[in-house]
């Protein structure tokens, strides 16, 4: 929903930057779409870091949360859709990698926590994407099948794991995941406000 992708980015070459180290596009991009234990994992063995996984991801919340304030922005046709969503009367839920109180910042932003039915983090499932867990978890809790579920995602990871949970899953790239493999993904928008996914949604 929003261009937290470019703030990772931004804020990872800082943490990496500190110790002498790059991001590259590689490490970037297997890091996304999952939780900070697992990328933070992922980024130690790459790159042979002597750190813990706790005081890299204290350090890298820090450079994150600073910076937001001046690069945070919602992806082309946020908005839109989801006034689309509303005028449908169709239930909606955030499903995310991120801890919890990051989502409910970012979502506070832009006063949206209170538009959505359901939010689930990293906290809330044992096995995070591309396990299917959390959109298993999602689908129970609206009531509904997974296979009556569209999920938009913008990564490998996610898109996996809505797959795998039987889910509709629509890719959305973006500049940071246009390499990504979403060969799983049942089809792939240009945008949030693909004439498809509106179809899908409903008339406004």
């Amino acid at each position: 929903m929003f261009n937290t992708e470019s703030v990772f980015n931004k804020s990872g070459r800082e943490l990496l930057s500190r110790r002498g180290h790059e991001m590259s596009p590689e490490l970037l991009s297997q890091m996304m779409g999952r939780r900070p234990e697992e990328a933070f994992t992922i980024m130690i063995e790459t790159l042979s870091l002597e750190e813990s996984i706790e005081e890299l991801r204290a350090e890298s919340e820090e450079i994150f949360f600073q910076l937001l304030d001046s690069h945070l922005a919602p992806m082309p046709g946020l908005f839109e859709l989801l006034e689309r969503i509303e005028a449908s009367d169709l239930p909606k839920g955030v499903a995310t990698s991120s801890p919890r109180p990051y989502l409910e910042d970012i979502l506070n932003r832009f006063e949206l926590l209170d538009r959505f039915h359901l939010t689930l983090t990293a906290e809330d499932v044992t096995d995070g994407k591309p396990h299917p867990e959390i959109y298993l978890t999602a689908a129970e809790r609206i009531g509904v099948e997974p296979r009556e579920m569209l999920v938009l995602e913008d990564s490998e990871a996610g898109t996996r794991a809505a797959a795998a949970a039987n889910a509709f899953a629509v890719s959305v790239p973006h500049e940071h995941s246009r390499g990504h493999d979403f060969s799983s993904a049942t089809y792939v928008a240009e945008s949030l406000t693909d004439p498809y996914v509106l179809g899908l949604i409903g008339s406004a």
